[in-house]
């Protein structure tokens, strides 16, 4: 044991750097939470947080002379484990929680800990339900014991993602520190505050709340200090009440953000992408023209319909009703395969899951969709592969070593980009895009926008769906509001208003 907490803090760490190959993820970093706050750790996509984070989990170790500090006993960040985590009060949850939306709430909550069981193994049931109905009575969620997950609220099911790490603590006492990744990523409006209502009567119990975010007013309402990480630096630990979101950034970025008001035509040019109609079991008779060089916002909260018609129009799933025109002529892709032949691109919402190999390279996933193009007879010309990538990383501002290096090891913004690259790459006449900034920095934002409003001037008619408003009124020329898989209204520039976006989201009918 070397050094101790101060008196009110329960986490500090101290000295924490991290070399990867060729990359100095952490230099130096020392870091402390008080109990009972809210502690916003804020930073360019690259600026060490998910690297501390690790570390901190035990997932990663620390270069030598590291160390981490819970209460009153000091470990060494080069050997701390995920056990030890667990054991000195370090719980985490990630901004797509492991949950399991067909078991029911009680199910979710046993999973991690064990179920309760008589001494021939069987489930105690009754136990079980009582159980999980005290989690839910203490963590205020709204649900039953056997109701499946599926059927919660976005923010319900954050909550028993919360409830779940925290619930081994001694009664109502809150104890060690609360690590949330982006909770609020996939969630509509007001799921957001009634989240950020709960996590501060949480830290108002006593709870140490350690809050990872890219929604910089979120924190200046909830959080109680803002550390800023920037090259893998502590570049300053601030009161919340004496910063603004411009100063936030500055702390970023090293530098106010620039913020650069987009100069573009409004002259409209020709229809490239009609839908008349259009249905499937959630979207109702949409109709819309989409025309060349234009961005179409669709705005609407989760349940909107609006991902699921970016569905519908590239293919991946099947209409019941309603046509496609495609520059003027009947368009029907039986599959995301042919609506890629005929021009047309789509960015899913999970970058992980659904748009990138996280374990290949950078020039791998460039250049997954056209792979065929590089090869001479039996032969793949990677020589070919790698001029492209390396272009690719010039021209879409991705910040990386080389071609070589594996998607997954780059910051989110930097990998959203690799996918932005793949696409518009062959300049698609229309390009599909859901919830396109969704987990990165305002930076990263900043410059997927410049990518997307250049792909625009020069031809391509580009639809993006996202719950952020205020993304579609710096971006788009005009938006289309859904609402229960109807179109209820539209606005165009200069009046795409934010809060006008916000009320007929959720109060249009």
């Amino acid at each position: 044991m070397t050094s101790l907490v101060g008196e009110g803090h329960v986490l500090r760490l101290e000295h924490i750097s991290k070399t990867f190959p060729g990359t100095r993820a952490l230099d130096d970093v020392t870091l402390d939470l008080k109990r009972g706050e809210i502690h916003a750790l804020v930073g360019n996509n690259g600026s060490g947080k998910s690297t501390l984070i690790k570390i901190l989990a035990g997932v990663e170790h620390s270069d030598a002379g590291g160390r981490i500090v819970v209460q009153d006993r000091s470990y060494d960040a080069q050997t701390f484990s995920p056990r030890e985590a667990k054991r000195v009060g370090l719980h985490f949850v990630h901004q797509v929680p492991a949950l399991f939306p067909w078991l029911s709430v009680a199910e979710n909550l046993a999973i991690g800990r064990g179920f309760d069981t008589n001494r021939f193994g069987a489930i105690r049931w009754r136990e079980q339900r009582a159980r999980a109905q005290r989690l839910i009575e203490r963590f205020h969620i709204r649900a039953l014991p056997d109701m499946p997950l599926v059927a919660l609220d976005p923010a319900d099911r954050t909550l028993v993602a919360i409830a779940r790490a925290l619930q081994d603590q001694d009664g109502e006492q809150a104890a060690g520190v609360l690590v949330l990744d982006e909770p609020t990523a996939a969630l509509p409006g007001p799921e957001v505050e009634r989240l950020l209502a709960t996590l501060r009567s949480y830290a108002e119990a006593g709870q140490t709340i350690l809050y990872v975010s890219h929604h910089l007013d979120e924190i200046l309402r909830t959080s109680h200090r803002v550390t800023a990480l920037r090259d893998g630096k502590h570049v300053g630990t601030r009161e919340t009440s004496e910063l603004d979101e411009r100063q936030i950034v500055g702390m970023m970025l090293g530098h106010e953000l620039e913020r650069r008001a987009p100069v573009r035509e409004q002259t409209r040019g020709p229809t490239v992408l009609g839908i008349e109609q259009l249905s499937s079991a959630v979207v109702h008779g949409v109709s819309f023209d989409v025309a060349r060089g234009e961005i179409v916002g669709l705005a609407g909260i989760v349940g909107s319909g609006a991902a699921e018609l970016l569905s519908l129009v590239f293919g991946a799933t099947p209409p019941r009703g309603g046509r496609l025109r495609l520059d003027g002529q009947p368009f029907a892709p039986r599959d995301p395969a042919e609506a890629i032949v005929h021009g047309l691109a789509f960015l899913p919402a999970d970058r992980a899951l659904d748009a990138s190999f996280v374990s290949m390279s950078l020039r791998a996933n460039v250049s997954a969709p056209r792979v065929g193009r590089y090869f001479r007879g039996l032969r793949l010309r990677h020589d070919l592969e790698r001029s492209d990538a390396r272009a690719a990383i010039t021209k879409f501002l991705i910040r990386a070593s080389s071609e070589e290096q594996s998607l997954g090891t780059l910051s989110g913004g930097n990998q959203q980009k690799v996918v932005l690259a793949r696409w518009l790459h062959d300049r698609p006449k229309v390009f599909l895009l859901n919830e396109p900034t969704q987990g990165v920095d305002v930076h990263a934002r900043q410059e997927i926008h410049e990518l997307l409003r250049a792909a625009a001037s020069q031809g391509t008619a580009v639809v993006l769906a996202s719950a952020d408003f205020r993304e579609l009124a710096e971006l788009c020329d005009r938006v289309l509001v859904m609402v229960k898989g109807k179109i209820v209204a539209e606005l165009a520039r200069p009046d795409i208003d934010v809060h006008r976006l916000t009320e007929l989201s959720h109060f249009a009918s």
